[in-house]
């Protein structure tokens, strides 16, 4: 099949790879001439593992191509892929939706036979109609289907994610177009994977559902960390016993400083306003979005506990500034509200991340950022581990004692033992867990 996809931000070049990968023929198709001139070079604009092999390889084969050019990009397309930004409105929190329907546009003018437009980007329920409607507006003698399929690509793992995906999810409301999107997703329905068919509004509900709820377990397993600490118990314990019943699960129930990244926060948030909109509030997911808001904040008090009460004055070395390990992604990180209130109680801090210090620099001022864990801890008098790359799991610390002006170090991941950081000679705080291990 000839697939486009209209935008090369995450998701549009983690699928326009993958569906390569399957065999398709995919254009993907961007404003950016810088970027275009990139890709074709084989140069990839975010960090996502294996990603660059992907794109190098199909591009080499003549099945991954890229251009500006949105007429001749999408001729004779099977499905054309809408995969552009939908990032929060500042004066309300609701997605901002005039990037998809610039697309939608710009799609209605160029096609010259049946296509199937597909809604990738997370959009509000009801987005798929109105798509539909600015079409028929702009070309209403054109054959064609809007379809919702949104995308469950986790960062750092985008492409497993894609390749042996829980389920796919696709909102049609013709059967020519449920079709047109069973041919396209069969090498995955073939190997058993799940082709959940679906009204469009159901599949648009199905996205920000599935977001909310797993940042409410992430949400929920913070506040039972935060009842461990009050009453002896051990978060992680209490993690174990709930995801063991299979009603629950393990995952997502990972105490820490709070969710961030590319959907969780606009996504619940979007969900909320939505909800509002049509008055039918959503209670629980806004009491969710408060909370995570509040507790990043939060964490930089730890930090000044450590401290003996205060980190005025104090150098504070911040490891980790992504809001999670292998991805370059900045959008919502912790680290920037815990780095803004430790500057702002007069610490000074110096930063690291292995791949988003380039990205960190553009959202975190004032910070000093270092080449190196060990550039950062030195002469620090507290440290606190924020995103938790593989690397940190690896420090020496009888090494970073010695670098450090004072041992003191927060833990917001629970990376390491209790235990052993307290026979290390560290003052040691984690997330929901006794200073020592029991």
């Amino acid at each position: 099949m000839r697939l486009a996809m209209i935008g090369t931000g995450y998701v549009g070049l983690v699928s326009g790879a993958c569906f390569a990968e399957f065999g398709h023929d995919v254009v993907c198709v961007d404003i950016d001439p810088g970027k275009i001139e990139k890709l074709k070079k084989g140069v990839i604009p975010i960090y996502e593992p294996d990603l660059d092999d992907l794109v190098t390889r199909n591009h080499a084969a003549g099945r991954l191509n890229f251009t500006q050019d949105l007429k001749a990009g999408i001729a004779d397309c099977d499905c054309v892929f809408i995969c552009v930004g939908t990032p929060p409105r500042p004066e309300d929190g609701h997605a901002d939706l005039k990037y998809v329907y610039q697309a939608a546009k710009d799609i209605a003018g160029a096609m010259g036979r049946y296509t199937v437009i597909v809604d990738k980007s997370t959009v509000p329920v009801g987005t798929a109609r109105e798509v539909d409607a600015i079409v028929k507006a702009e070309n209403p003698a054109a054959e064609w289907d809007v379809v919702s399929n949104p995308e469950f690509l986790r960062e750092g793992a985008a492409i497993e994610d894609f390749m042996e995906p829980d389920r796919v999810v696709i909102g049609a409301d013709s059967e020519r177009a449920r079709s047109v999107m069973r041919q396209l997703y069969a090498p995955l329905s073939d190997k058993g994977v799940p082709i959940l068919m679906t009204g469009r509004e159901s599949a648009e509900v199905i996205k920000y559902a599935t977001n909310a709820f797993l940042a409410t377990k992430v949400t929920f397993i913070n506040e039972m960390a935060d009842l461990c600490e009050k009453v002896g118990g051990n978060v992680e314990d209490v993690a174990r016993g709930l995801g063991l019943d299979d009603r629950i699960g393990p995952r997502f129930l990972r105490a820490g400083p709070g969710y961030g990244g590319s959907c969780f926060p606009k996504d619940t948030m979007a969900l909320v306003k939505t909800a509002e909109m049509v008055g039918s509030p959503t209670w629980i997911v806004d009491a969710v979005v408060k909370k995570n808001d509040a507790r990043k904040r939060q964490m930089a008090h730890r930090v000044g506990e450590i401290c003996g009460g205060s980190v005025k004055g104090k150098t504070i070395a911040v490891l980790g500034l992504t809001f999670k390990p292998d991805t370059d992604d900045m959008r919502e990180s912790p680290s920037i509200d815990i780095v803004d209130e430790l500057q702002s109680n007069g610490a000074t801090v110096r930063a690291y991340d292995p791949e988003g210090t380039d990205q960190a620099k553009a959202v975190i001022k004032g910070a000093e950022f270092c080449s190196s864990a060990m550039d950062a801890l030195t002469g620090a008098d507290a440290a606190v581990l924020v995103t938790e790359w593989a690397e940190f799991e690896d420090l020496d610390f009888d090494v970073v004692k010695s670098v450090m002006k004072a041992a003191n170090f927060v833990d917001l991941r629970n990376v390491f033992s209790p235990a052993n950081m307290q026979a290390a000679g560290f003052n040691y705080l984690s997330i929901g867990r006794p200073a020592a291990a029991k």
